[in-house]
């Protein structure tokens, strides 16, 4: 059990002037966890007694249906100072670059797409106002596909809360240190780390400390089946990301009055209502439904040791699953740090067609396959059955290389794949960003035929 003291956000201290965590976390990956933040807070032996605990109110927050079977079934029991239900009326919210499914409209040419970093265009603008939608596909409503996007502030949320009842949101910072306030508690979360919000959990995201920079990254925004750990079959019972490795916050609430503004986004519209106190006012909770963070340098990655290149399941950190086995609805893949050691072997990626979408980010350092025109920020989207593959330059590096171990360092690019194809956005499609001589890049390779 964990005892903390409440957050008292007129007298806490600024936030630390370095990327040092010193928040205290719960470990594990859909763990029964159990905190509060006051002694007393958590009632035991039951969920729902008579009398709240403390005068507490009782509050279940299902992220599942009630009979989805035990072992995927995600529920938590919250201890607040007031239900989540007390609230004004909802008044329409506009956020016009935020975008819940693919546009049809939107005529998406067979050929792969690139994006240099995304401009910051829109200064004085906190974690909701910065967000962009780049690319979509499937349906809130049919709980299916994922929307990607890239947000860019300059502000903090400060009394201003969010919540996504459309779908979980993976947060993947680019640049800068979050503080992620939750109804569980907060999370801190740097650039190499990643987060996981859950559908219906109201957060809220600030900058840790003012470096003249906006905060930056990629968020998947998941319709579908929840993000879970991916099977090992062959690898075994260990590897890839360790459930251990997950950590969720502690309760800790807001004791603070005045006025908040609560951003909900609901099929696909937004809406905001005012409050008359903090909704971060959770005393005590226990469950399985919870944000969880994870820092990326803990994944053990599996590759080969004698030859060739295998392909990118190897590196998936986690998986909302579809109703067709084995084809993802979105898997989250990463290229972290590693060897290469392969021998008789073209190193990087092999060119390719694939029926899985595949949508790029780099949060830094350089990616083996495009070391020049693909820079952290930026992203690219190979969908189904377009070819892509390493450009002139790498190829004709990799197939001169001397064949001893190499050491890929100082680099981390993701990778949101999914079984549906990709839309991008108007934005997207129509800013300067995108990169339209993409193409080029493979324009060099010439028929070398050996009769």
């Amino acid at each position: 059990m964990n005892h903390h003291s409440q957050i008292d956000t007129r007298t806490r201290q600024a936030a630390p002037s370095t990327a040092t965590d010193e928040l205290e976390y719960q470990s594990g990956f859909g763990n029964e966890y159990a905190s509060q933040a006051v002694a007393g807070a958590l009632p035991q032996g039951r969920n729902s007694p008579q009398h709240g605990p403390r005068g507490l109110y009782t509050e279940l927050l299902s992220g599942t249906a009630f009979t989805a079977p035990r072992h995927e079934n995600r529920r938590t029991w919250m201890y607040r100072r007031q239900p989540s239900v007390v609230a004004g009326h909802y008044e329409p919210f506009e956020q016009p670059y935020w975008q819940t499914g693919a546009d049809s409209t939107v005529a998406v040419p067979p050929e792969p797409l690139r994006w240099a970093p995304w401009s910051n265009d829109n200064s004085q603008a906190d974690f909701i106002d910065g967000m962009r939608t780049v690319a979509a596909n499937g349906s809130a409503d049919a709980q299916s596909g994922v929307a990607i996007h890239i947000y860019i502030a300059d502000r903090p949320m400060s009394q201003r809360a969010f919540v996504n009842a459309d779908g979980e949101m993976l947060i993947v910072p680019q640049q800068g240190t979050l503080l992620i306030t939750t109804e569980m508690g907060r999370l801190q979360v740097q650039p190499r780390e990643i987060v996981i919000i859950p559908r219906g959990v109201a957060f809220k995201v600030d900058p840790v400390q003012d470096t003249g920079q906006p905060i930056r990254g990629y968020i998947c925004e998941n319709y579908g089946a929840q993000f879970r750990l991916p099977e090992l079959g062959p690898i075994g019972s260990n590897g890839l990301a360790n459930a251990r490795d997950f950590l969720a916050p502690v309760a800790a609430f807001e004791d603070t009055t005045g006025e908040y503004e609560l951003i909900r986004k609901f099929g696909g519209r937004f809406w905001r209502v005012p409050l008359h106190s903090s909704p971060f006012n959770v005393v005590a909770w226990h469950g399985n439904l919870s944000p969880v963070k994870y820092d990326t340098a803990h994944f053990m990655t599996i590759g080969s040791i004698s030859y060739d290149h295998p392909d990118p399941s190897i590196f998936t950190v986690l998986t909302s699953p579809s109703d067709t086995p084995g084809t993802a609805n979105c898997d989250f893949v990463i290229f972290p740090p590693r060897w290469l050691v392969m021998e008789d072997t073209f190193r990087p990626p092999w060119f390719h067609r694939n029926f899985m979408s595949e949508f790029m980010g780099l949060v830094y350092g350089q990616y083996d396959a495009k070391p020049g025109g693909f820079k952290p920020g930026g992203a690219s989207l190979h969908n189904c059955m377009v070819p892509h593959g390493p450009d002139e330059e790498s190829y004709a590096r990799a197939t001169a290389a001397e064949l001893r171990p190499q050491k890929l360092d100082n680099t981390l690019a993701f990778m949101f794949e999914s079984r549906f194809r990709f839309v991008p956005t108007r934005f997207a499609m129509q800013g300067p960003e995108l990169d339209k001589n993409y193409i080029d890049c493979w324009k060099g390779l010439k028929d070398q035929f050996e009769r």
